[in-house]
């Protein structure tokens, strides 16, 4: 429970067309076989140059080895609201596992302007440099985090815990925004459905759009890790174990066709006599001819063209027979012609799967869709099972809207708004030192965000009886262990009054050691799956006032008394006084 105290002041995804490979990401090429960055662009020149200089000074005044403390962190939630998801360690646990500076890269650094009067000493230093002495502890990947809590602790010599600043910050900003984007839209497209219809899922359809290859692979591994069910990418399907891959056609196959005489020779192999080879398109026309004299004149109609290109499609893959429908006319054309093809299959014994929308009122449209099925075919079983996939320059709002006007939609492709967090382009995460030497060092602003929390510390994540996350505590690493069934102090960390006394039922730590003695720790990150599993039990158990995409409640972060004292006091010294006379 919490107990307020006394202000101290006034104031199913679609199938696949093929299976997915469960390949590995390969490893680099190292002499001991670790397994590094999977992009090979990440290695130790992948930093800014004032971090090479900071270095070098640090070396030069004999205070590169002193014990450092590192903290990477953000200062506030994206997308307007009060929740993030933490990825990426994983990419940082290779980058330590491979981490070293080649000869190639020396030869280079020495023909930098800004490095040629270094003392030659140091490069050789630097080239034999690695990760001896530094042990990380981080949040696991797939945690649901806050501002200002820690996501990695890094305890370094400090010189290579400066090295490691610039690569850590690109390695885990993209995949946390990316990650909670996706939570956020698979959030909202379940909440869109209606009560008695299954949640939609949704799949990542954004290479096309994304920044660059790199920007690609990261959208589709970590919208994975947010909850998408799948991605059109091909070459992260390959990657990633258990990765679905999903695709069909574009609307430029439906182009490639227009007359039936080129779906003339497209036959199928029956399900129900596997002896009997069937022609396609005189079936498909009988269906055709039959309906439009007793169900619906609009059939002799339909564009021959598509038609054509949809027996095309079946008797390429019968067994995951889905079409896109509006190149021409969504219900007059493409939901027909889709119809009159899937009749044939059902016919042989396959079953269709649905159909695809890429343009137009899509709540409109799915309904219309569910309504033509019924209406057209309301004695086939195979129609009750047909799914509607939805991909037309989808967002978190227009999910909202389609939840408030109703659809019937059962997939979400989702590319641009996703992959490229057009909604917000960039998480704001720092690397910041916050202790030396054993000595807490803090960083001072005139904005009070930016005031930089002291010391070595770790965090707790305290819940109450019910189960549910009430605030997370930050303790100097000194102080006892907060334990279930105590009651601890907790303490805004800027504001005195703002103080509760919480007794948790479950204390969980957040912090684990993950990287010790050149050595990732075994078990001590999620794997991909293990980190999609935490972040959807996360999703699960957190207030919904906190995750609501409107008018979100900010979850309590909170630091101990003992901190919130030293820290104040520190803050008090550090700060110039004003004199006036």
């Amino acid at each position: 429970g919490v107990q307020e105290l006394p202000a101290a002041t006034e104031n199913d995804i679609y199938p696949s067309t093929h299976p997915t490979p469960n390949t590995q990401v390969p490893k680099r090429n190292m002499t001991d076989n670790r397994e590094g960055p999977t992009n090979p662009l990440v290695t130790a020149m992948l930093t800014d140059l004032y971090q090479i200089t900071m270095t070098y000074a640090h070396w030069s005044n004999k205070r590169h080895e002193d014990d450092a403390v590192f903290e990477l962190f953000f200062r506030k939630n994206p997308f307007n609201g009060e929740f993030t998801i933490f990825a990426g360690l994983d990419e940082c646990l290779r980058h330590l596992n491979t981490f070293s500076f080649s000869d190639d890269d020396i030869d280079y650094l020495k023909t930098m302007p800004a490095l040629q009067h270094c003392d030659p000493e140091f490069f050789v230093w630097l080239r034999n440099l690695d990760t001896t002495g530094v042990t990380v502890y981080a949040m696991r990947d797939g945690t649901m985090a806050f501002p200002r809590v820690p996501l990695m602790i890094i305890e370094s010599p400090l010189a290579i815990g400066q090295l490691l600043e610039t690569t850590f910050l690109t390695l885990v900003n993209f995949p946390s925004l990316l990650t909670t984007n996706a939570a956020r839209m698979v959030r909202a497209a379940r909440l869109s459905a209606s009560d008695h219809v299954a949640p939609p899922i949704c799949v990542e359809f954004g290479l096309r759009r994304a920044q660059g290859p790199d920007g690609g692979f990261s959208a589709s591994k970590y919208s994975y890790v947010g909850g998408f069910a799948g991605t059109s990418n091909v070459q992260a399907g390959k990657m990633i174990p258990g990765l679905s891959v999903s695709g069909t056609h574009a609307h430029a196959f439906v182009q490639a066709f227009s007359s039936l005489k080129e779906a003339e020779q497209c036959d199928v192999v029956s399900k129900i006599n596997e002896n009997d080879k069937v022609s396609l398109l005189p079936k498909v026309l009988e269906y055709r001819k039959k309906l439009a004299e007793t169900v619906d004149s609009t059939f002799a109609r339909t564009n021959d063209g598509e038609l054509a290109a949809f027996v095309a499609y079946a008797a390429a893959f019968p067994n995951t027979f889905l079409c896109l429908i509006d190149t021409y006319d969504t219900l007059s054309s493409g939901t027909l012609n889709f119809l009159l093809v899937a009749l044939v299959l059902d016919d042989l014994g396959y079953k269709p799967v649905g159909v695809r929308l890429d343009s137009g009122d899509l709540a409109y449209l799915s309904k219309g869709c569910v309504e033509t099925f019924r209406r057209i075919v309301p004695d086939r079983d195979f129609v009750a099972q047909l799914k509607i996939v939805a991909s037309n320059d989808i967002n978190e709002d227009v999910l909202y809207s389609l939840g408030e006007q109703g659809h019937a939609i059962d997939i979400f492709g989702i590319g641009t708004n996703l992959v490229t967090c057009q909604k917000q382009p960039a998480l704001g995460c720092v690397y910041k030192l916050v202790e030396i030497e054993g000595q807490p060092r803090m960083k001072l602003s005139q904005e009070i965000a930016k005031v930089l929390i002291p010391q070595r510390k770790r965090a707790y994540r305290l819940y109450g009886k019910d189960g549910v996350p009430i605030l997370d505590l930050m303790v100097s690493t000194n102080e006892p262990v907060p334990e279930a069934g105590q009651a601890i102090v907790c303490r805004h960390p800027f504001i005195d009054r703002k103080r509760a006394r919480v007794t948790p039922s479950k204390v969980e730590p957040l912090h684990h050691k993950v990287f010790s003695d050149k050595q990732v720790v075994r078990g001590g990150n999620n794997d991909l799956a293990g980190a999609r599993d935490r972040a959807a039990s996360e999703l699960e158990i957190f207030r919904q006032d906190i995750l609501r995409a409107s008018n979100p409640t900010p979850y309590k972060v909170s630091i101990s008394n003992t901190l919130f004292e030293y820290f104040h006091k520190l803050w008090q010294k550090e700060t110039p006084m004003a004199e006036y006379s």
